[in-house]
Parts: C-alpha cells; structure tokens; sequence
C-alpha cells in the first residue's frame, strides 16, 4: 500500500475507521467469548463456526463456507474466484473446559478486557473480520479479490484435521497472516517446530508380593529411558525435548504391566527435529528391560517457522506503521508453535502475532488491552491492502 491516490485512500483513514469501529469490535469479542468452544467438543466447536459464520454474514455481508475434517468444523471465507493471495489465519478453538465462562465472563474494565479466550486468540479473530470490514468500505469489494480468512475448530491440539486445508489455502499465496497474541507486543518473526511422542511401555503384570520375579516392569521400562529422553535435548541449539504426562501401573501391590510417557518436543530447525525422530525410535526399539517393548506414538507436528519467511513482510509492517503514524512494531522470536508454522514451512513468506497485546495465553489472568486494538486493526488492513495490490 502506499499514500498515492491509487491507493484510493489515505493512509490514516485507516486509523480513524478502526478507532471508529472499536465499539463494534469489542461487540462481537464479547459475542464470541460468550460461546464456550474447547477444543476436545466437536460439538461445542462446531456451535461455534456457525456463529462466527452468522459474525462473518452480518459484519461483510458475505457466506462462508463451513468445512467439516473428520467431524471438526472449520471456516473459509473467499473473495474472488482466484487462488488466495493473503490468507488471515485465525482459530476458534480454545483451551478452557465448559464452565470457564461462569468463573471468568467477559468484562471490559480499567482498559482490560478479560474471557476465555480473549488473549489466544479471539481478539485476533473479531479483528480480521474488522480490518476486512475497513476495506471493504473504502475500498469496495472488489479490492478484496484474493483474500481468504480461514477460522479453524482444532489449533489448540495440533490442528491434526485442519493442517492440511491451511496448506492447501495458503500454497499460491503472497503472504500470510497469523493472528495469534502478540509476544508483549511484538511481531513474531521465528517459532520452533513441534514434535508430540507418546512412549507405551509393555511388560507382564504379576503379584508384587508374592512374586515379584514374574513380572516384568514396564514401570521401570519407563524410568530408565527418561534420562536417556531428556539428554536427546540441546540447548547450543535450542532444542529441548520434555518428557510431561507420565503413568505406570494399575494397583499398588501389582507388577505394572503398562506405562507411558508423553513427550514435547521443540527445534529451531527441521534437521533438529528430524534428529530428535531418529533417536526417540531408535530407543523404543532397544527397551531398557529385558522382555520388555515399547511404541512410539506421533511424530513432527509442525515444521519450523524460520525468520527467512517472515523478513520481508516484517520490514513492510515496519513501513506501513510508520505511514499510519503507529508505534514501530518490534519483532522477536518465540518457543511456541502456531499454525503459522505450516505455511512458513511450506515456504510461504508468514507474519506472525498480528493479534492481541496482553497476557496469559491458557492462564488464568488471560487479557486483552483495549487502547492496542484499533490500531493493529489499522495496521493489519495496511498489510492486507498492501499484499492485495502487490
């Protein structure tokens, strides 16, 4: 985007449409905090990409379309009959159980607004549909031919059915948009790829007490390999490798028979994750007790997101800020994966935190600042009408 006439606007419309808007936006966080959407309820998920799709109807007058991926509801709205050339990728989902919403409701108060969700990442979300909104009434709808807002139902697990429809929205794309929170503020410009690993120890169940000798402990399977989990790590190159849920036995006066062991991993690099692979399979297939096996669950979830894809729409954010009179966004990278991760690893130049200022992604304290809405609202219709143009 620039501030010539071919623009069809000047550059602090923007801000003005978005400050203007603000009582709207927050209208419709509250609409879609108010509507519980953890992400294990198909159901509840799927309650709620009907309602953002009637959010979408009412505020751009335009159909999405509902997508179903092995029972998990998603959203595509596209305009044009092109292939998309911005993508904004948002999520609905969230990490609260049913029952959050009567602890935490939606407040807005001292310039906080607070919910679940509101921090990762429905601000995000109501603030894609608002900055499309901006332009389409400066602009037309017309200007908007190539952009595709995805809002998908499963991010908060993996996004195991929604990985795909990403890739595929995004392939042909010039850019694309995340609008996950910021990192205090802060684009993200770097995150690690991810790894999930379940580890099923299996042994033979005997009688503890009486003979002990029997049995074959899976238990024991699992804590000799722990330490020669964790050393897969290194920290020269930031990868760590977390062993986190872990179970053993059924009775305590049993030999256990079964254990297991969930393991998170993370790497800046695809060779590291690839390493990491490698190395977890190769000690499931030399079991620390004689007699004993194991099984490997999962594998790569997400690729790297590595700072080449983000470099230049960063330094147009930067540009474009500067146009709009905004503060100049740093950037930074970060340990979290998002789905960001997916087109960045396909090579598809991705700007990550886009969304929210605030706090607490999946805590208590979780929030939203208020007075930083409008603005990136402002700045994310800039990147959009910048990319659209070319």
């Amino acid at each position: 985007m620039t501030s010539t006439p071919a623009s069809g606007f000047q550059p602090t419309e923007l801000v003005a449409q978005a400050d203007h808007r603000l009582p709207d936006i927050l209208a419709d966080i509250e609409r879609v905090i108010s509507i519980e959407t953890p992400s294990s309820d198909k159901e509840a998920v799927a309650t709620g990409a009907r309602d953002f799709a009637a959010l979408l109807r009412d505020r751009l007058g335009a159909e999405a379309e509902l997508l179903e991926v092995e029972g998990t509801a998603h959203l595509r709205l596209r305009f044009g009959t092109g292939p998309a050339r911005v993508v904004l990728l948002n999520h609905q989902d969230t990490v609260w159980p049913h029952g959050t919403l009567e602890r935490i409701p939606f407040s807005t108060a001292d310039g906080i607004l607070r919910g679940p969700g509101s921090f990762d990442m429905l601000t995000g979300a109501v603030m894609s549909v608002h900055a499309t909104a901006i332009l389409r009434d400066l602009l037309g709808e017309r200007a908007l031919e190539g952009l595709s807002i995805l809002i998908t139902g499963d991010e908060e697990i993996g996004s195991l059915t929604s990985s795909e429809l990403i890739r595929a929205e995004a392939a042909e794309a010039r850019a694309v948009f995340v609008m996950e929170a910021s990192a205090n503020g802060a684009l993200k410009l770097e995150r690690k790829g991810t790894s999930n690993y379940v580890l099923k120890f299996s042994g033979r169940a005997s009688h503890a007490g009486l003979e002990p000798e029997k049995g074959i402990n899976a238990g024991m399977a699992l804590a000799l390999t722990l330490p020669l989990v964790a050393d897969l790590a290194d920290a020269s190159a930031g990868t760590t490798v977390v062993p986190t849920v872990i179970s053993a036995g059924t009775t305590s006066n049993t030999v256990p028979a079964e254990a297991r062991v969930d393991i998170d991993v993370r790497a800046r690099t695809a060779a590291e994750l690839e390493r990491v692979d490698a190395q977890i399979r190769e000690l499931a297939a030399n079991p620390q007790v004689d007699g004993s096996s194991t099984e490997v669950l999962g594998g790569i979830n997400r690729p790297p997101f590595e700072p080449e894809q983000s470099a230049a729409l960063f330094d147009r954010a930067t540009s474009l800020a500067a146009e709009l009179g905004l503060r100049t966004p740093e950037g930074v990278s970060v340990g979290g994966a998002s789905d960001g991760n997916f087109t960045a690893g396909d090579g598809i130049p991705t700007l990550d935190g886009l969304g929210a200022v605030g706090d607490g992604a999946h805590a208590e304290h979780e929030h939203a600042v208020i007075d930083e809405i409008a603005p990136r609202t402002a700045l994310l219709a800039a990147l959009i009408a910048d990319q659209l143009e070319g």
